[in-house]
């Protein structure tokens, strides 16, 4: 009789596992901080506007970069360091540099990420949407 009640005990721990690692798939992966992200020309003439604040320069949008909401920018704490960044629509995963502020004191929303065109195509998204889902975490 114990060795069916362990037996029954460790398929239920397998199930909560199994269950778990689930959740936190759709969730996007170990949580992280929940954002809007949009879509963003970093070259010279787009709507990013200027260079980026964090090394004065104009960026390809074949880089996988990103601007980050003043709150998250922290004065350029964040410059040229890494962040995970998971789509909501496809669970999938990459990491970005930082290399902007997204100036949350001349009309950008506090919860953005703002993105090159390269971080929506790795993402598997569209950047005709303008606007998606998504979690982010340093990297």
């Amino acid at each position: 009789m114990a060795k069916v009640k362990i037996a029954v005990v460790i398929v239920i721990l397998a199930l909560l596992q199994v269950s778990w690692a689930t959740a936190r798939k759709h969730s996007g992966g170990s949580g992280g901080t929940s954002a809007v992200m949009t879509v963003n020309g970093f070259e010279k003439g787009q709507d990013g506007g200027g260079p980026s604040e964090c090394d004065g320069k104009f960026h390809s949008n074949d880089d996988l970069i990103v601007a980050l909401s003043s709150q998250w920018y922290a004065g350029g704490k964040r410059c040229h360091k890494k962040i995970r960044i998971t789509s909501a629509d496809t669970g999938r995963t990459v990491e970005a540099q930082v290399v902007d502020e997204c100036d949350s004191h001349r009309g950008c929303k506090n919860n953005i990420v703002d993105s090159s065109p390269a971080v929506w195509k790795k993402l598997g998204l569209n950047t005709n949407v303008g606007e998606v889902h998504v979690t982010w975490t340093d990297a």
